[in-house]
Formats: C-alpha cells, sequence, structure tokens
C-alpha cells in the first residue's frame, strides 16, 4: 500500500495518539523502520499539522521517559524465562 507522505505521517501520529505506542510498535504495524517513523513524525509532521505534532510530542516525550522501566522488565523477564525456577 502506497502513501503520500503527508497521509503517511498523519495517519502514523494517529494510530501513536490511540494506541499511545512507541516509535517501534508504529514501526511494526506500519512495516516501516523505526526511522523512517522517528523522521516522519519528529520532522515532517511539524510542517504538516502542527496541533496533530503536538500531541506525539507529548507522548513521544512520555515514553521516553518512561523506556528505562520497559527495559527493566524486558530484562527481568528475559532473566525469568532462561532460568527454571519450578524446582
Amino acid at each position: 500500500m502506497l502513501y503520500d507522505t503527508r497521509e503517511r505521517c498523519e495517519e502514523m501520529a494517529s494510530y501513536i495518539i490511540e494506541h499511545q505506542a512507541t516509535v517501534r510498535q508504529c514501526a511494526a504495524v506500519f512495516a516501516l523502520s523505526k526511522s523512517t517513523i522517528h523522521k516522519d513524525i519528529t520532522n515532517r509532521l511539524y510542517y504538516i499539522n502542527r496541533p496533530l505534532y503536538e500531541q506525539v510530542k507529548e507522548i513521544l516525550e512520555k515514553n521516553k521517559s518512561e523506556r528505562h522501566i520497559r527495559g527493566g522488565e524486558a530484562t527481568r523477564l528475559k532473566y525469568l524465562r532462561s532460568h527454571d525456577y519450578t524446582t
């Protein structure tokens, strides 16, 4: 499915807002690289739709401030899966 840049940026921004999604989650849904998502949302959207940009910016800042928590949780789960504590 081909998008024009404006439509793609607005659609990704709407997805991030609706789902409080991270850039990685959005990249998986839209089958694009994290770099493309980030560039579209942080650079292009600013000129395409400023109010939408402001909304997405808040979510991205929140996600950035919480990423150390998500990373720690992922490490904890990985450690638990790699060790069998049922014995």
